[in-house]
């Protein structure tokens, strides 16, 4: 769909990387310049079996001293091996490296707030209106007694 009412077009369609990518480019910048935080990357924790097959993973981008995890994944066959704590660990050990003091997700009522409570994560609101009646539910976990975490 275009609008060609005016000189700028508006389109809508499927995702664009390029206009990810630019738009990405776009907010780093004015988030760098209004907080003076120029800080930001990405990492993924990976595990593999012996296969070659993935057992789980989980991504996570750290900005101005906080590490959002994205995406945390344990295959099914093996989630009561451990897996996920290991590799939310190793994650937390990543943020630290990284300078981060504290950790940030996402998960739906189906899926893992109580794992990530267990890990010492607080929720610190809820989402409503996710299908089949659940809410997605964020979490956030200070990496340090730091006050300043503390009051905020």
């Amino acid at each position: 769909m275009t609008d060609h009412g005016s000189d700028p077009a508006l389109t809508v369609g499927e995702r664009d990387a390029e206009l990810s990518d630019r738009l990405t480019e776009a907010l780093i910048a004015f988030n760098s310049a209004a907080t003076g935080a120029p800080d930001r990357g990405t990492f993924s924790i990976k595990v593999t079996d012996e296969a070659g097959e993935l057992v789980g993973g989980l991504t996570a981008r750290t900005w101005g001293g906080l590490c959002g995890i994205e995406l945390l994944w344990v295959r099914e066959d093996s989630r009561e091996d451990g897996w996920g704590s290991r590799i939310l660990q190793a994650a937390e050990a990543e943020a630290r490296r990284r300078g981060c003091d504290h950790l940030s997700v996402s998960t739906f009522t189906f899926q893992a707030p109580g794992f990530y409570e267990r890990h010492g994560f607080v929720e610190t609101g809820r989402t409503p209106g996710v299908p089949g009646g659940h809410a997605d539910v964020h979490l956030f976990k200070s990496l340090t007694d730091s006050p300043r975490l503390r009051e905020s």
